[in-house]
């Protein structure tokens, strides 16, 4: 008997099958986080010592001359070195490494393209790094409480930053990858203090908190060291989050490693779930659960040291982005990292407004605060409204 389905109709269902993922919570994270990102960046741009209207900083930005041009991504995103037009011509392939410049720009689109979204970009970075980095976290410990600080890493990253600027302020230009150095080697101490004829989650949960805490005090120590105050506010800018200061060169020191985390994410969503189903199930159904393990740490420490090196430590983003998606659109993981890849941009572009903004709309001021600051005044009353809500709030 033949059969009724034809091959356009075995298409549509795969088709349908391989994008059954985009639901229509996940649709609505994605689009409502989009639309959040782009309404907070425009009113960053917008504001500055140069003061320009919404309609002007939202032409500047969507500026085609300097959207489609690549010599000016060729100028941003790898420094100046390389100019693309050179490849359209055989002639100049021995001389591909020049130095580009960037075309005529109006006064708006220069400034807001040289000196402002680029700290927009770094944002969208560090929220998306620390929320994966979270999610990872929280279903290699099964406990929706970890953050991507958990095991460790800011505590090692806050340390080597201190280290480097009270004793060894020659080095301070190698401060972000110090701090990403840092921050991985506390994750490995981490990981040599749990092993015990393995891992669990408890013991590294447990680990975590054991070298944070001493760390922690070492970095309150050398506090009493540091002499010059100078020192002392690069130091707490680290220590708390901040994105004052940041220009393309962060942009470009983060987004290589950003993409590789979040590809490595993506790929590893299936293993994410399997480990929520706990030890015993993850090894009957065939998994290797502590290399699985260490490997998944691994992915969300890279992506948390991406974010220490260009923004310093920024708490609670990995710790409350990863619940309120998963609130939305459950706790599978393909769905979950995609998420926490457009919420936690969101949440940090918001964070930086007030972090930039906050002080001269309360007190008139033109200082600015950490953004750390602004997360961490976000994130505390967001716990205890969870607190209050649930019964039971810890273990997945």
């Amino acid at each position: 008997m033949a059969s009724d389905t034809s091959p356009a109709t075995e298409s549509s269902v795969e088709r349908g099958s391989r994008f059954a993922w985009l639901d229509r919570s996940l649709f609505t994270v994605i689009v409502g986080s989009l639309a959040i990102t782009a309404a907070a960046g425009l009113v960053q741009v917008r504001y500055g010592s140069y003061s320009m209207t919404f309609s002007e900083a939202f032409w500047a930005v969507f500026n085609p001359n300097v959207i489609f041009d690549l010599r000016v991504w060729a100028h941003f995103l790898l420094g100046g070195l390389f100019d693309p037009g050179a490849l359209l011509d055989p002639s100049q392939w021995d001389s591909i490494l020049v130095d580009s410049r960037l075309p005529e720009m109006s006064t708006e689109s220069l400034i807001i393209w040289n000196i402002r979204l680029p700290r927009v970009f770094v944002a969208v970075l560090v929220g998306m790094n620390l929320a994966v980095s979270g999610a990872i976290l929280q279903a290699v410990t099964r406990n929706e409480l970890a953050s991507p600080f958990i095991l460790g890493v800011s505590s090692g990253a806050g340390l080597m930053i201190l280290l480097t600027l009270v004793l060894f302020s020659g080095l301070a230009v190698f401060l972000p990858l110090i701090a990403a150095v840092g921050g991985a080697v506390a994750f490995l101490l981490v990981y040599a203090i749990a092993w015990k004829n393995g891992t669990s989650p408890v013991r590294l949960v447990l680990a975590g908190v054991i070298v944070s805490t001493v760390f922690q005090s070492l970095q309150t120590g050398l506090f009493f060291f540091a002499q010059d105050i100078g020192v002392v506010q690069s130091a707490i800018a680290w220590t708390t989050g901040s994105l004052t200061g940041t220009d393309w060169e962060q942009v470009r020191m983060a987004l290589p490693w950003s993409l590789l985390a979040m590809g490595l994410a993506l790929v590893s969503s299936r293993q994410l779930n399997v480990l929520l189903l706990g030890e015993q199930t993850a090894s009957s159904l065939g998994m290797s659960v502590e290399k699985v393990r260490f490997a998944l740490s691994g992915v969300a420490v890279l992506a948390a040291a991406a974010s220490i090196a260009v923004a310093g430590i920024v708490g609670f983003v990995g710790l409350i982005v990863p619940h309120m998606v998963r609130n939305i659109v459950g706790s599978d993981y393909k769905q979950l990292v995609i998420g926490c890849v457009f919420a936690g941009p969101a949440l940090l572009v918001v964070a930086d407004v007030g972090a930039r903004l906050g002080l001269q709309a309360i007190l008139g001021s033109a200082g600015q605060m950490p953004v750390g600051i602004v997360t961490g005044l976000v994130g505390g009353p967001y716990f205890l409204y969870l607190m209050r809500r649930q019964d039971q709030i810890g273990e997945i």
